[in-house]
């Protein structure tokens, strides 16, 4: 796009606070793989359906495109690291972690402030992202604070007194 600026578009985007959830999923050869989101967001009620986008860079693009689910973890304030951890390239980011694999086939963590446990219901192409649509199977939450995402840093929710 010819005058467009990416990186002040970038900006702008980013002047809206979102939640910071951690996807992961099981590759083609069952190991786990996971990223870090802010793109979550609910579509639906009835059906209960949710959506996160997924950079079509991401190396771990072959294993959403081929998982027939999916779990969503919304972080919680105190996991800043876990988010920096799956928001890495490359290595293995479940290595020396502590997780439950669901019967489903998704890898879990704890210590959110909510997981949602999704059965792949369609994929949309979006530009340089592929767009996931989840229908929630499965789902808790608890009273953890969410971590938060505003203008390129981590955040921390203020409540009023």
């Amino acid at each position: 796009m010819t005058g467009f600026d990416h990186r002040t578009f970038r900006d702008a985007l980013g002047r809206f606070p979102t939640g910071v959830t951690v996807v992961t999923a099981i590759d083609g050869q069952g190991w786990p793989v996971g990223v870090t989101a802010n793109s979550y967001n609910s579509v639906s009620l009835d059906p209960p359906l949710v959506l996160w986008s997924l950079a079509r860079s991401s190396g771990s693009m072959p294993a959403f495109m081929a998982a027939e689910t999916f779990a969503i973890h919304v972080l919680s304030d105190a996991q800043e690291a876990l988010a920096l951890r799956f928001a890495t390239r490359g290595n293995d980011k479940f290595l020396g972690l502590d997780y439950a694999m669901h019967e489903d086939g998704a890898p879990l963590l704890d210590g959110c402030a909510a997981r949602f446990l999704c059965e792949t219901a369609h994929r949309y192409e979006g530009g340089d992202h592929v767009i996931f649509v989840g229908r929630v199977r499965a789902f808790e939450h608890g009273d953890r604070p969410p971590l938060l995402f505003h203008g390129g840093r981590f955040a921390r929710m203020h409540q009023p007194a």
